[in-house]
């Protein structure tokens, strides 16, 4: 698996402008609709992914990076995690 770079630089969670909630569903839902909260986000906008299936805890981040967004944060356990987005 590639490196991910992350920078939390100025980032607070609290702050975030689009929240989805991915508890539940599995592939491919998760990434789905965090590619829908990517298209719907103005630049600079943070956004909030919370999930349980851990394959998508492996995705999202590969694809936040192919779709030229950036990867904020990826915290908690595999079954149960939170990632951070920058459009």
């Amino acid at each position: 698996m590639a490196n991910i770079k992350v920078d939390t630089a100025g980032i607070k969670c609290d702050a975030a402008d689009i929240r989805v909630d991915c508890r539940g569903p599995t592939c491919p839902v998760p990434l789905v609709e965090v590619r829908k909260a990517l298209k719907k986000a103005q630049p600079g906008e943070i956004i909030e992914v919370t999930g349980t299936h851990p394959a998508s805890k492996k995705e999202i981040p590969m694809a936040v990076e192919a779709l030229k967004a950036q990867l904020v944060s990826v915290e908690g356990s595999d079954s149960d995690w939170k990632i951070v987005i920058r459009r």
